[in-house]
């Protein structure tokens, strides 16, 4: 059971989910559960596995949600009486919950010179990385190492087929118009937090019109960052994936793009 919970929670932060691990590290007397029990508590509302049942259990699984929400682990301690939790056992527990929260997913599409810009600098950031791209010798390219995944094929296909969550970040920047369409209609679908598209204004309204046209809701596209980035930028591709990447930050941290070193409040006392 104990692997099965380490893999669920595994596979619930591979998909953009929350979830705690609650462990008991001391039993005494009659508790239900002994030392080293554990169980899963995942943001859904969804358990696995069982620190005690009864009272103690749904307690701690309280406990575990208050914590997710927190995103702060923390410790318990629990008598099993009629004065502690109101329980006849008479025994004690302690224990721990961890929270595991997922990194920040930025999805590339594209592994050019941009993407490969991006992928650094968002490592620095300390985002998980996936690039997707369709040109195969990218498959072994010692530049794109770094990413987390390499996703190499057919854009359009693996975009349809990949998980995504609500929180991941999108940015499109193929090596060309039709590749960047093709990745904003299969993205589109997928409700994420954030999806930029490179590329100039006209190149854009040429994209968004196709896409209206083939029936794809104006209302949804009006969502999608593009021209995406702050007007930060020269041609160089770090430059413009810095000024991507300060465009996401800007509304992953719903920052004001004002400056902090004021003048004015410096001098004016």
């Amino acid at each position: 059971m104990d692997e099965q919970i380490l893999f669920e929670i595994y596979e619930a932060i591979k998909n953009g989910e929350s979830a705690a691990l609650a462990i008991l590290t001391d039993d005494s007397g009659s508790s239900p559960r002994k030392k080293g029990s554990s169980m899963a508590v995942f943001s859904n509302g969804r358990i696995l596995g069982s620190v005690g049942g009864g009272k103690v259990e749904l307690t701690i699984i309280e406990k575990a949600k208050e914590a997710i929400a927190k995103n702060e682990s923390i410790s318990f301690d629990y008598v099993l009486n009629e004065s502690g939790l109101g329980m006849a056992c008479g025994g004690a527990v302690k224990g721990y919950i961890k929270v595991f929260t997922p990194k920040n997913r930025l999805i590339i599409v594209g592994g050019g010179h941009i993407g490969e810009k991006l992928n650094n600098i968002a490592k620095l950031l300390n985002f998980y990385t996936v690039i997707f791209d369709d040109r195969l010798e990218y498959k072994d390219e010692e530049r794109l190492k770094s990413a987390d995944e390499l996703i190499i094929g057919n854009i359009e296909e693996n975009l349809n087929s990949f998980n995504f969550n609500k929180e991941d970040y999108v940015v499109i920047v193929t090596r060309g118009h039709l590749t960047d369409k093709e990745a904003l209609r299969s993205v589109i679908k997928a409700n994420t937090f954030y999806t930029g598209m490179i590329g100039s204004l006209k190149k854009v309204k040429g994209i968004m019109k196709d896409l209206i046209e083939e029936g794809i809701p104006e209302e949804d596209l009006r969502k999608v960052y593009a021209p995406m980035g702050l007007d930060i930028a020269s041609s160089l591709p770090e430059e413009i994936a810095l000024g991507i990447l300060s465009e996401i930050l800007l509304i992953k941290n719903n920052g004001s793009l004002k400056h902090k070193n004021e003048v004015k409040r410096v001098w004016d006392n």
